[in-house]
């Protein structure tokens, strides 16, 4: 089937809900080391809410097309890409640029500055794509790049997570599910906190959370007394502010928290005794780079692990998917083409 010679994207003229639009553009043909992607499904971050606001202060060219998390299949190949065939299906790595763990020049955001995902085609370079599991759907596959890979990095990549481990996790969002889910696949406990109902509650025990703690009690005393007074040996803080504080009351001499998110705001607010006293490491995660989404992808694909999507839109339901998303979900919110 001969591919179309225009796409259709998702756009924003300038900053502001009011002004997503959707528009057409002229299909590019991939270029030496790059290929074109006829996309299937894009998972949305809170990320992309920001981008879609302000940009979060960056310097973005104009018309800006947001998203940047996508599972597709390659329609055409530039010049010397060997790593894929037209007919592959790929998911497009967060960084664009950071292939192992030395950082290099040139590294990009996709999503923001970088090329958005929210359109039916996508021109990345080659080495931007990994092979999607082959186990999961596009729409299940296009939440990796970000919430997948973010947990995986924290507990798996960095975190060198292991058995009979505790792992404290902060909310019921895509990065915090699969914090979750990657416990317990590496024998971990999974200690939620959340202030979500009792519905939500249910959801987490069910997905295999030792506890689920509310986000109202006293849950850094709770979470000692579960753990024999010893606290969690590694934390998901993915609402940092003031948040933080009472994180470090909750970690283990020598523990780790990883820095994830930032609902709480911006400013971190912790105890110097905690920190120092307890010894504890405190690191920022920014998702990941491509190593460690190839990783993810052999774990997933050999552990059956399946992403917890709370609901799926349409592309022409955009609007409705980015109010979800800020309504908040026990999940993803995907978009399918």
């Amino acid at each position: 089937m001969q591919e179309p010679r225009t796409l259709r994207r998702w756009q924003l003229p300038e900053f502001g809900r009011a002004h997503l639009e959707q528009a057409e553009a002229p299909l590019p043909p991939p270029s030496a080391n790059q290929i074109l992607v006829k996309v299937g499904a894009v998972s949305l971050n809170y990320r992309d809410l920001l981008m879609v606001r302000d940009g979060m202060g960056m310097a973005i060219g104009m018309p800006f097309v947001p998203g940047s998390d996508m599972a597709g299949t390659v329609a055409a190949i530039g010049a010397g890409v060997t790593r894929f065939a037209v007919g592959d299906r790929v998911v497009n790595t967060f960084w664009g640029g950071w292939i192992d763990s030395h950082w290099h020049a040139g590294t990009t955001l996709l999503g923001g500055p970088g090329p958005g995902m929210l359109a039916s085609h996508v021109l990345i370079d080659a080495d931007w794509a990994v092979a999607a599991p082959a186990t999961l759907s596009l729409a299940e596959a296009s939440t990796l790049p970000c919430a997948g890979l973010t947990a995986w990095f924290a507990l798996a990549e960095t975190g060198a997570l292991r058995a009979g481990e505790a792992v404290l996790i902060h909310g019921t969002g895509g990065v915090a599910l699969f914090g979750l889910q990657i416990a317990r696949l590496h024998g971990a406990r999974a200690i939620v906190v959340t202030g979500g109902d009792e519905a939500k509650h249910a959801q987490a025990l069910a997905l295999g959370a030792t506890q689920v703690l509310a986000r109202d009690g006293d849950w850094p005393a709770e979470v000692r007394r579960l753990t024999q007074g010893r606290g969690a040996d590694h934390v998901l803080e993915l609402a940092s502010g003031p948040n933080l504080d009472r994180s470090l009351q909750a970690v283990k001499q020598g523990g780790r928290v990883s820095i994830i998110g930032m609902l709480g705001g911006e400013t971190l607010s912790a105890s110097f005794y905690a920190m120092v006293l307890g010894r504890v490491t405190v690191q920022g995660i920014g998702v990941g780079h491509r190593r460690a989404l190839e990783d993810l992808v052999r774990a997933v694909d050999a552990n059956a692990l399946k992403p917890v999507i709370a609901a799926s839109y349409g592309f022409d339901a955009l609007p409705e998917a980015l109010d979800h998303l800020e309504r908040g979900a026990f999940g993803k919110i995907v978009v399918t083409l």
